[in-house]
């Protein structure tokens, strides 16, 4: 049996080393330890893998991080909510999103036009600019085409962008389908409704997206989830992959519990029970901030794929 085994600090100590030593610390240490094996086997394997994440983790700073991972081909699939598009729309024209704090005075700042994601702010000029940009965006995608998949309209809208931090242009330069299954559940959703009321025969078929995500599965393949947080992204990768046997791999990353019933707090076990992931699987479930615990297990998974010849320069 493995025993506990105290942390000491040493001098330059990398992010690889203090990930190695959670795996005898305890707690939720064990777990992100655990978890960064298990995304390292899926890349050994050869996994496909899929990488999905609710839009609070695009407002953070962890947005250029998921385009970076897209740039070195770190997943094959992603899948995200609606806010998310938005909100790494914005940031690509240059839009900031400020650092405030959970305690600040919400009256205030609804009058002065700015809205509040946990500790982070978003102005509602941000907004404006947004709704102006997307005009121009789906005009462009409508003189090529007039009804497609969800999938498809988020290629073109990153064939148009220009920021390398942008995921939505790192996807599409490396060909990596995006699903977005409540594409209506946003300002996005909003223009898309506004465009078609002036264009008619402008549709986004969201169920055209199930069979491509199914069909592009099987039971062949060796299959990988990293999930961070949960919600409809998450659920949409697992009842894709229980078509086609379950999950080989999977990686869990939420700050909820499994107590409330929800899909959020869900964990590998009872994803065991539907047949979403394999008998077999290979997984862990870590409980916290995915703006700490994402990049501390990527960056050791990254730095082990790097000296074992794993990872694409991403150039």
């Amino acid at each position: 049996m493995k025993k506990v085994k105290d942390f000491l600090w040493k001098s330059n100590m990398t992010v690889e080393e203090l990930v190695d030593s959670f795996g005898n610390l305890g707690y939720q240490a064990i777990e992100l330890n655990e978890a960064s094996k298990v995304v390292l086997k899926m890349k050994r394997s050869g996994a496909k893998i899929f990488l999905t994440f609710t839009s609070n983790m695009v407002t953070s700073g962890l947005r250029g991080f998921f385009a970076q991972l897209c740039k070195l081909k770190i997943p094959n699939i992603l899948v995200t909510t609606s806010g998310a598009i938005e909100e790494d729309i914005m940031k690509s024209f240059g839009e900031d999103f400020e650092v405030s704090n959970f305690y600040v005075d919400d009256t205030a700042l609804h009058e002065r036009g700015e809205n509040r994601v946990g500790n982070l702010i978003i102005r509602s000029e941000s907004y404006m600019k947004f709704e102006d940009k997307m005009n121009g965006y789906l005009t462009k995608v409508y003189q090529k085409k007039q009804r497609l998949p969800v999938s498809e309209l988020l290629y073109e809208i990153g064939l148009l962008i220009e920021d390398k931090n942008s995921i939505l242009y790192q996807a599409a330069k490396n060909d990596i389908p995006i699903y977005c299954p409540g594409i209506a559940d946003s300002s996005f959703g909003f223009q898309l409704f506004m465009f078609q009321q002036k264009n008619p025969d402008f549709i986004v078929d969201t169920i055209k997206d199930m069979e491509r995500i199914v069909t592009d599965l099987s039971f062949d393949d060796k299959k990988g989830l990293i999930s961070l947080g949960g919600s409809i992204s998450k659920h949409y990768a697992v009842f894709a992959a229980l078509l086609s046997g379950g999950f080989d791999y999977a990686v869990y990353m939420t700050t909820s519990h499994a107590s409330s019933g929800s899909m959020s707090g869900a964990t590998t076990q009872e994803a065991k029970s539907w047949g979403k992931l394999k008998d077999d699987a290979e997984a862990a479930t870590v409980n916290g901030d995915v703006c700490i615990t994402f990049p501390l297990m990527m960056i050791s998974v990254l730095d082990k794929m790097k000296r074992e010849g794993l990872l694409e320069d991403g150039s």
